[in-house]
C-alpha cells in the first residue's frame, strides 16, 4: 500500500480535520469576553500617529529643502544685501518662527526678522565638517524647543553669509478634535512640544485642573513607553502582515478614570521608503497621539454558540465519517479479502457480495468468475448494476457537510444589522480626513509659494535661457510639478522644462491654482506666481496628478475622493474617473452639508450610516485654511465599509465565515483526494470485472495505484490467467470446385 494511496488515508485525514474544526469554532467563537477596548479604535490611534508622523516629517523636510533652494537661488543671481535675502524669503514663505543671516568670518548678525534666533548655539568656525549645516534642535531658556535649519549664501568676492530660519516643532495642520493631545517626543521621551491639554491659565476650575494633570501624567508616562517600543528595527516591530507606514508604530493601553480608558498611538519619523532616511528621520522624534475612550460595559454573549456550532459539525462529521466507513471502506476491504481467496483456490463459498455502488458490481462479476472456475458456463449472464455509486455516496457525504458549512458562511452571526460602532472611530475619521485635506491643501501652496520664488528670483533681466536652466533645476528638486513654463501677456510660452505645457495660449486667470481643463482622462492642475517686472508674464507649473494621489494613500481611511466645487471627482487613493460625480447620494448630501458656513467658516463632519444592510463610515473635510489653494473650493470625502473594521460583532461573523470555509475547503479537499485516488479507478475496474466475467479473456488488468483497488485488479488478473482457454469454433472446410475438361 502506498503512504498516501488508498481509502483509509482521505478518510482520516478528513476526521481529522472536522475534529480539529469543531476545536478551533468552540474556541474562536465561545469567547466569554471581549476587549472593553475594540481593536479597531487601537489600530485608530496608531493611524492617527503616524499620520502626525508623516505630517511634522514632511514639514520639517520641505521646510530644510526651501531654505536650501533659496539659498542657491540668491547664489546663482546678483548679490543682494542680508535684509533684501530675509525680506523675500518673508514674503515667500511665512513657516519660520525668525530667521537671522549672520557672517561666518566674524559671527555677525547682519540681519533678523520674526522672533530672536538662538544664534549662542550656533559655532560658526566647526561649519566645514561633515553635516555642519544639518538641522539641529536648540532648547530656549522657557524650556521650548526650536528646530534651526542652514544655508549658505555665497557670492564671488564677498565674504560667506549664513542663512539661519528657526521653527517649532508643532506639527502643520493637524486636526485633535475634542480630548486628544499629541506630543513630539525625543530619544529621551522628553516631551518637547505638546497640543491638546490646556494650559493652566486656561482652567478656571479645581476640577478642570485635576483632569489636565492627569491626562500630562499619562501623556508622559505614555511617552517614556514609546521612546523604548521605537527603538526597535521596523521589520522587528511589525506584526506578521502589517504593512503601509515605513516605521515603527503601534497602540498603548493607559489607565482607567470614571469610566474613560486613556488609549494612546506612537509612531516614530520615517521616510517615504523603507530604508530610506531623510533630514528629519536623523533628529529622532517621534509622536505620541492620546485619546480618552469609553469602554464597552457589554460582554460577548458566551461559550453558548460555540459550543452549539461545534458540537454539530462533530455529530455531522461523525455521520459522513460513518457513511464513508460502512458503505464505502468496509465493501472494498471485504472485495479485497474475497478476491484474494478465489485467487488461493477456495472455491467453495459463494463471494459476499456489496449491497451498493462499484463493490457491489465487482463482488457480482466475482461470483460470476468462481462459478466460471467451477467449470460452470456463466459468461452469458447479464451484470447486476445497482442504481446508486460510491460516487453518489461520496456526493451525500459532501452534502452533509455543506450542511453544516452553508448556515455559517451565509447566515449565522450576520453583524449587519447588530454591529455596534464606536463613536470614536467616526471622530478618528473625520479627524484624520481633515488632517489628510490640510496635507493636500498645503502641499498646493507650497508649489505656489515655489514657483513664487522662482519668479520673484528670475525678474526682469533673465534671458530665456537661464530661465530654462532655473526651471530644469526646479522641476529636479521637486517632483510635484510635471512642467514647469514662463508665459508672456499673450499666452506664449517663452521657456520651459518638463512636458508639454497645457497651458490654453492667450488665456490668463487671476486664480493662482486652477484645474485647466473639465474633461478627459485626468485634470491638469496648474499654480502660477507673476514675475515683478515682465508687464505680467508668469510662471505656471502644473502637477503630476499622481504627486496629488500620493498624498491620498493613508491606511485605516478607506477609498478617498477629492472633489471640486461641482462635486466632480478630480483625485483619489484609488481607481476612479476624472471628474465624475461622487458616487451615492449620501455622499454628496454630506459634501453639501460639510461646505455649508458653521460661524464664521466650514467645518469638517462624519456620518455613521446603514444603507442596504451595509454599515458605512464616511466623512468629508473642506479646504478651510489660508494660502492659494483655499479659493479652489475643494473637498477631501473618504468612506470606508465597518465590515473591515476590527469590531467585535464583525470580528465574529468573519470567525464565522472562516469556519464556514475551512469546512468546505476540508470536505471538498478530502473527498476530491478520494474520488480521484479511489472511486475513479473503482468505476473503471467495475467495467472491467464485467468485462471478464463476460468472456473476454484478451485483455490484461493492471493496477493504477498500491492499494486495495489495486490489490483487487492483481486478483482479477490471477483469476484471469486460471480461466480454460475458450476454444475457438472455426467453420468446417468446404470441397474444392472442379471444373471438367472440355473434350
Amino acid at each position: 500500500m502506498s503512504l498516501l494511496g488508498g481509502i483509509r488515508p482521505p478518510i482520516a485525514v478528513l476526521s481529522v480535520l472536522l475534529l480539529s474544526l469543531a476545536a478551533i469554532t468552540a474556541l474562536g467563537l465561545g469567547r466569554t469576553a471581549q476587549d472593553r477596548v475594540p481593536e479597531a479604535v487601537l489600530t485608530s490611534q496608531q493611524q492617527f500617529a503616524e499620520d502626525g508622523a508623516i505630517a511634522l516629517r514632511a514639514s520639517i523636510d520641505e521646510s530644510f529643502t526651501d531654505l536650501g533652494r533659496t539659498a542657491g537661488l540668491f547664489n546663482a543671481a546678483d548679490p543682494v544685501s542680508p535684509d533684501a535675502v530675509l525680506d523675500k524669503i518673508s514674503s515667500v514663505y511665512q513657516k519660520w518662527t525668525g530667521t537671522a543671516v549672520v557672517e561666518i568670518s566674524s559671527g555677525k548678525l547682519l540681519a533678523a526678522r520674526g522672533e530672536n534666533v538662538p544664534l549662542t548655539a550656533i559655532d560658526t568656525t566647526k561649519l566645514s565638517g561633515k553635516d555642519a549645516l544639518g538641522p539641529r534642535m536648540v532648547k530656549l531658556a522657557n524650556g521650548e524647543t526650536r528646530l534651526l535649519s542652514f544655508a549658505l549664501l555665497s557670492w564671488p568676492g564677498a565674504p560667506q553669509q549664513l542663512l539661519v530660519a528657526s521653527s517649532n516643532l508643532r506639527f502643520p495642520g493637524i486636526s485633535l478634535g475634542q480630548f486628544r493631545s499629541i506630543a513630539v517626543i525625543d530619544a529621551d521621551a522628553d516631551i518637547l512640544s505638546s497640543d491638546g491639554i490646556p494650559q493652566p491659565e486656561q482652567l478656571l476650575t479645581d476640577t478642570q485642573r485635576a483632569d489636565a494633570k492627569r491626562a500630562d501624567k499619562q501623556l508622559k508616562s505614555f511617552a517614556k513607553t514609546a521612546s523604548v517600543k521605537v527603538r526597535q528595527h521596523p521589520m522587528s516591530a511589525k506584526e506578521p502582515g502589517s504593512g503601509g507606514f515605513p516605521g515603527v508604530s503601534g497602540s498603548l493601553l493607559g489607565s482607567l478614570h470614571t469610566g474613560d480608558r486613556s488609549v494612546a498611538g506612537y509612531a516614530s519619523l520615517a521616510g517615504v521608503q523603507p530604508g530610506e532616511p531623510t533630514v528629519a528621520t536623523g533628529l529622532g522624534l517621534s509622536v505620541v497621539a492620546m485619546v480618552a475612550v469609553a469602554e464597552n460595559p457589554t460582554t460577548a454573549a458566551g461559550p453558548f454558540f460555540g459550543l452549539v456550532a461545534a458540537g454539530a459539525l462533530v455529530v455531522v462529521g461523525a455521520l459522513a465519517v460513518a457513511l464513508l466507513l460502512g458503505t464505502v471502506q468496509r465493501p472494498l476491504i471485504r472485495l479485497f479479502l474475497e478476491s484474494r481467496r478465489l485467487t488461493r483456490g477456495d472455491l467453495t463459498r459463494p463471494v459476499s457480495v456489496p449491497s451498493y455502488g462499484e463493490a457491489a458490481r465487482i463482488g457480482n462479476s466475482l461470483e460470476r468468475l468462481r462459478r466460471q472456475l467451477l467449470g460452470e458456463d456463466r459468461s452469458a449472464e447479464p451484470p447486476r448494476r445497482g442504481r446508486f455509486g460510491t460516487r453518489g455516496l461520496i456526493l451525500v457525504c459532501g452534502v452533509l457537510v455543506l450542511a453544516w458549512c452553508g448556515p455559517m458562511l451565509l447566515l449565522l452571526n450576520r453583524a449587519d444589522d447588530t454591529a455596534v460602532v464606536p463613536q470614536q472611530l467616526v471622530n478618528d475619521q473625520r479627524e484624520r480626513t481633515d488632517t489628510l485635506t490640510d496635507r493636500v491643501r498645503r502641499a498646493l501652496n507650497e508649489g505656489q509659494a515655489d514657483l513664487l520664488s522662482v519668479a520673484t528670483l528670475i525678474g526682469a533681466d533673465t534671458s530665456p535661457a537661464d530661465m530654462r536652466t532655473v526651471l530644469e533645476r526646479t522641476r529636479l528638486e521637486h517632483d510635484r510639478y510635471q512642467s514647469l513654463y514662463v508665459v508672456d501677456t499673450s499666452g506664449k510660452v517663452v521657456a520651459q522644462a518638463g512636458d508639454t505645457p497645457q497651458q490654453p495660449a492667450g488665456k490668463a486667470s487671476s486664480q493662482l491654482i486652477r484645474v485647466l481643463n473639465d474633461s478627459g482622462k485626468k485634470p491638469v492642475i496648474a499654480a502660477q506666481a507673476g514675475i515683478p517686472g515682465r508687464d505680467g508674464a508668469t510662471v505656471v507649473g502644473e502637477f503630476r496628478i499622481d504627486f496629488l494621489n500620493g498624498l491620498l494613500k493613508r491606511p485605516g481611511l478607506g477609498q478617498i475622493n477629492i472633489v471640486d466645487d461641482k462635486q466632480r471627482i478630480i483625485g483619489g487613493n484609488t481607481g476612479y474617473r476624472a471628474f465624475q460625480e461622487l458616487p451615492g447620494e449620501r455622499l454628496r448630501t454630506l459634501v453639501t452639508g460639510t461646505n455649508q458656513k458653521t460661524g464664521v467658516s466650514m467645518h469638517p463632519s462624519g456620518i455613521l450610516y446603514r444603507d442596504g444592510g451595509k454599515v458605512q463610515i464616511a466623512a468629508a473635510a473642506p479646504f478651510v485654511g489660508g494660502g492659494a489653494a483655499k479659493t479652489l473650493g475643494w473637498t477631501v470625502v473618504s468612506r470606508q465599509p465597518a465590515s473591515s473594521l476590527a469590531i467585535p460583532e464583525y470580528r465574529k461573523q468573519n470567525l464565522t465565515v472562516l469556519a464556514g470555509l475551512l469546512g468546505m475547503a476540508a470536505a471538498i479537499a478530502c473527498l476530491g483526494w478520494l474520488h480521484i485516488i479511489v472511486v475513479r479507478p473503482l468505476r473503471a475496474l467495475a467495467d472491467q470485472a464485467e468485462a471478464l466475467a463476460g468472456g473476454e479473456r484478451r485483455t490484461v488488468l493492471y493496477p493504477r495505484h498500491h492499494d486495495e483497488v489495486g490489490a483487487v485488479t492483481r486478483s482479477l488478473e490471477l483469476v484471469r490467467q486460471q480461466l480454460p482457454a475458450q476454444q475457438k469454433r472455426e467453420p468446417a472446410p468446404t470441397a474444392p470446385t472442379t471444373y471438367a475438361e472440355r473434350t
